[in-house]
């Protein structure tokens, strides 16, 4: 026995997991998932890794089976687990926006408001949510668990459902209407409460976790260098929007300067022309991986 320690780490397979994996990869994580395994290979022998449900990873962390897990802020609401919530995690398959769960019905149901409800049959994955949602509304209605394709149930199913959705695009196009916003969800990197005690895991999972805002908030901006005369200089800082201010250095002709920065990658096309027509040369553009505060 080496004694070595390790943190167990929970992916989400299913929509999430490209986008979790490829996050963590950007971290420094570089991760390698086979195609029938469910145990990926990181690049780091501190970490043993396998891909679970995100909505069964709320009550593993509570339980102290998993140290560390990657789940919506909806599966902790639904389990009502007591886990540690490390941090926030804005990304998507599809947006940044967040998971919506949404109360809908179809295009023809007389159904408008929430109190239209009222001893129907509703069918959804967050039972839990759903009657809470209900009994804040003061409406009773029968709550079923749907076992997937939930799109599909109404209205020989059930008269209404309560499904996520990022952008509405999949109920529009299958007759669905929104009535109303149950629950707005984001992921969640969630630790157990036993591994957040422990000194050695704590540590790993913040190191873990400051990696991921690095990661996260390089997200879609680069590094742009460039010289100019010093002359120029005030015209060609007037067209930056920066991260926070550029970088200004002497060069070894003290009549040039360097100057770098941080922007969005959306802008480069739009400013690079005009910081060439004011003067700037050489003008490189680096990717980022990530960006620490």
């Amino acid at each position: 026995m080496s004694g070595k320690r390790s943190l167990r780490l929970a992916i989400p397979n299913g929509s999430l997991q490209e986008p979790t994996v490829d996050l963590f990869c950007r971290a420094g994580y570089n991760m390698k998932v086979g195609g029938r395994s469910y145990y990926p290979i990181v690049a780091d022998e501190e970490i043993e890794c396998l891909l679970v449900r995100p909505q069964e990873q709320p009550r593993y962390v509570q339980d102290g089976l998993i140290d560390l897990g990657v789940t919506g802020y909806d599966w902790v609401r639904e389990t009502q687990s007591n886990v540690i919530e490390v941090m926030e995690m804005v990304y998507s398959k599809v947006s940044r926006r967040p998971t919506r769960w949404v109360l809908v019905v179809p295009d023809a149901s007389p159904v408008r408001t929430v109190s239209d409800l009222a001893g129907k049959r509703v069918a959804t994955e967050i039972v839990r949510l759903t009657r809470e949602f209900l009994e804040r509304n003061n409406v009773q209605a029968l709550v079923e668990y749907s076992y997937g394709a939930t799109e599909v149930k109404p209205p020989l199913l059930a008269d209404a459902i309560v499904d996520a959705t990022e952008t509405g695009t999949s109920l529009r196009a299958n007759g669905l209407r929104i009535i109303e916003t149950v629950l707005e969800s984001t992921p969640r990197l969630i630790a157990s409460p036993q591994a957040w005690a422990d000194e050695w895991k704590r540590q790993k999972i913040e190191d873990i976790a400051l990696m991921l805002k690095g990661a996260m908030a390089a997200e879609g901006k680069v590094w742009l260098s460039m010289n100019a005369l010093r002359t120029n200089l005030d015209a060609v800082l007037a067209i930056l929007p920066a991260l926070d201010k550029p970088t200004v250095a002497s060069l070894s002709d003290p009549a040039w300067v360097d100057i770098t920065t941080i922007v969005d990658e959306n802008v480069v096309r739009v400013i690079v022309p005009k910081l060439k027509k004011a003067g700037a040369r050489g003008i490189v553009e680096y990717p980022l991986n990530k960006i620490i505060e």
